[in-house]
């Protein structure tokens, strides 16, 4: 099976593909329509270990020209050091105007590959090829780049929209089973936001192998998730209305992500906690919300963190410096039920505080 989806921008409308080994007849249909046959790659060096020689094979058979940069794991790649060392082996390499750049890898290669591309040259062809879960229904469509600052999470980027997107869930095959549940939280979050059957459906993720998943399964799950995030990239491309919703958990993630210096939880851990926050707050709010759903895939999560270490004034604190912030209050994505996102603003102090103790006591 493989599915593949429009997004449409205000600067181009382009393809998703989703399916199981199809990055080399999607490269090659792409460079086959393209008068240039050279590129660049950014490549996580986990991806380089386990997909290098199958990469080389793929690029060499489309008689693709290609120089590559090996960026290291980590959310530290996500910095302006980083971002500054990539921009110099593209110019020092004599990139063009219509020179590619490819991203292969995760969310943070991804959002550094496409605020680099946004850049350099005031801007030059992207392609993401995720090769995460989390980064094939989330972090790769929508234009959406940045690095972190040192006082927060993706404070520094641009919208950016890619040529193509080709999401071959081959390379799930290397991940292990974490990775797969870092990407489930996402999952969960189109379906807690849209569609609820997203979520009845992720199951197969309490699958005890997770690399047997039944294939077309997973590229209908991916399908959906990616359709949820065409539409409303359509509607509101600049997060000026109900794109906001994409980020329901995630004022509280961004903010426990910092508290942990982005090392001891995953990006996707902080989302599936933030949104059990979320939901916390939006019953204290009086929406009327069970969080049964979602916690029935709480098993699946082995959080990692000192929960004496947080402190709920401080974290406060840090959601404020959120990027999201527009005043001085707090501005949350809740659920007035399963499938109805709302944008609530709050500065009741107290009611934030209680969602995060809830948060740090599912630690």
């Amino acid at each position: 099976m493989k599915a593949n989806i429009l997004v449409q921008s205000s600067a181009n409308t382009y393809s998703v593909s989703i399916g199981h080994s199809v990055l080399e007849t999607e490269i090659k249909a792409f460079f086959d329509d393209s008068s240039v046959r050279e590129c660049f790659i950014l490549i996580d060096e986990n991806v380089g270990k386990h997909h290098g020689k199958r990469l080389k094979k793929i690029f060499d058979n489309a008689k693709i020209d290609f120089t590559s940069f090996v960026i290291p794991e980590g959310e530290k790649s996500k910095s302006i050091e980083q971002w500054s060392r990539t921009l110099d082996f593209l110019l020092q390499n004599g990139v063009r105007r219509n020179t590619p750049l490819i991203s292969i890898g995760g969310g943070i290669t991804g959002d550094l590959a496409g605020f680099v591309a946004a850049s350099v040259l005031r801007g030059i062809p992207l392609i993401q090829v995720p090769t995460t879960v989390l980064a094939m229904v989330d972090s790769s469509v929508g234009g959406k780049t940045g690095i972190n600052h040192q006082t927060g999470k993706n404070l520094i980027g641009a919208f950016y929209q890619p040529q193509k997107v080709i999401a071959d869930i081959e390379f799930l095959e290397s991940l292990p089973r974490k990775e797969w549940i870092n990407g489930l939280s996402e999952i969960l979050k189109y379906g807690a936001i849209s569609d609820s059957t997203i979520i009845e459906r992720s199951s197969i993720f309490f699958e005890e192998d997770i690399h047997s998943i039944e294939k077309d399964s997973l590229i209908r799950l991916i399908e959906d998730c990616v359709s949820v995030k065409a539409d409303i990239v359509k509607k509101d491309e600049f997060e000026g209305g109900v794109r906001a919703y994409l980020n329901f958990g995630h004022t509280f993630a961004h903010a426990l992500e910092k508290a942990t210096n982005f090392d001891e939880i995953s990006h996707g851990e902080a989302v599936f906690l933030g949104m059990l926050a979320a939901i916390n707050l939006s019953k204290s709010l009086g929406y009327t919300i069970d969080d049964a759903p979602l916690k029935k895939f709480r098993p699946l999560y082995n959080f990692n963190i000192n929960a004496e270490a947080l402190d709920t004034d401080t974290l406060i604190q840090y959601m404020k410096s959120d990027k999201k912030m527009i005043d001085s209050d707090i501005r949350f994505i809740l659920l007035d039920g399963w499938q109805h996102p709302v944008v609530k603003t709050v500065n009741e102090q107290e009611l934030i505080s209680k969602a995060w103790l809830y948060l740090i006591h599912e630690l």
